[in-house]
């Protein structure tokens, strides 16, 4: 555990469903990653599909249509789709969609959970908006989406807590060095246990991956070490989180470049600040409307 414990608190697309029918995630084999090549990174968007759309145009990784047009990309996404906005169903199908479309290019697509994605199939209900509810027509059919057997709850529970694409780590809030001592594979099987059945676990609370803020608000005193530990652990240089909104509205670096901040408020929710990360040969930098901001090396490479 870290010392401090700062945890929890253009054109449509097609928007295509998502299938109904998931091969349960114990069963299904993991499928092939592609060889490392560019990396793009999107935080929090939080239920705005314009806001979601603008941003990954902006990264180039859609057209204006809304389809996949970055080929052989990898685009990971830290989470929280859902709440806030109105458009929660339409970003979780564009996700599902683009998934589909990026596989079939050569590419990649790998949807994060995060805390809002957990606490709505655990019926938290708390930061869903009113329009996000009439979208779906009812709260009961909402309820219903985002069960266990509905297509947006289905769906979201075979997604991962963490992944590490080439040396970089993504997470919506963090991972402990406590945590990176178990492994991916064990934190994303306990965290679709505790979804199934454990909605208490400590890997859905607030020292778990999906809350930990640490990492962005301890001083770096405490940070660092405690980040230099859990990348060892996870044999990684670079950790990049979403979860705390940066006010500035730009990519937080931390701890000389070995973790990233990219909850940049992209949903109009919280400004409507546009914001990617874009990491090719271990090199990374921050795509915004203004331009490309180069981000620091960690150290160690």
């Amino acid at each position: 555990m870290l010392a401090l414990g700062c945890g929890s608190t253009a054109a449509e697309p097609v928007s295509p469903s998502i299938p109904a029918a998931v091969p349960a995630p114990a069963s299904a084999p993991a499928p092939a990653a592609p060889a490392v090549g560019t990396i793009v990174a999107v935080g929090d968007l939080h239920g705005d599909l314009d806001a979601t759309l603008a941003v990954l145009q902006l990264a180039g990784l859609v057209d204006a249509e809304g389809h996949w047009a970055a080929g052989s990309t990898t685009f990971v996404q830290t989470g929280d789709t859902t709440d806030r906005g109105p458009d929660s169903k339409e970003v979780l199908e564009l996700m599902a969609a683009l998934m589909t479309e990026a596989e079939a290019a050569g590419g990649r697509v790998v949807p994060l959970l995060g805390n809002h994605e957990a606490m709505n199939l655990q019926g938290d209900w708390r930061y869903v908006s009113a329009g996000d509810v009439a979208d779906f027509g009812s709260a009961e059919a909402r309820r219903a989406a985002f069960s266990a057997t509905g297509p947006l709850g289905a769906w979201l529970r075979q997604r991962d807590l963490v992944a590490k694409v080439g040396d970089t780590v993504f997470v919506h809030g963090g991972v402990s060095p406590t945590w990176a001592a178990r492994g991916l594979d064990a934190i994303n099987t306990a965290g679709r246990r505790a979804l199934g059945a454990d909605p208490r676990s400590p890997v859905l609370g607030a020292e778990g991956p999906l809350w930990l803020r640490d990492y962005l608000q301890a001083p770096e005193s405490i940070a660092c070490p405690a980040l230099a530990e859990a990348l060892a652990a996870l044999d990684a240089r670079r950790m990049v989180v979403g979860h705390t909104t940066q006010r500035s509205g730009q990519v937080a670096t931390r701890c000389g470049g070995s973790l990233l901040g990219i909850d940049t408020g992209i949903s109009a929710h919280y400004g409507g600040h546009l914001a990617a990360v874009r990491i090719e040969d271990g090199d990374a930098w921050a795509v915004y409307p203004s331009g490309r901001v180069d981000l620091p090396d960690p150290p160690g490479r």
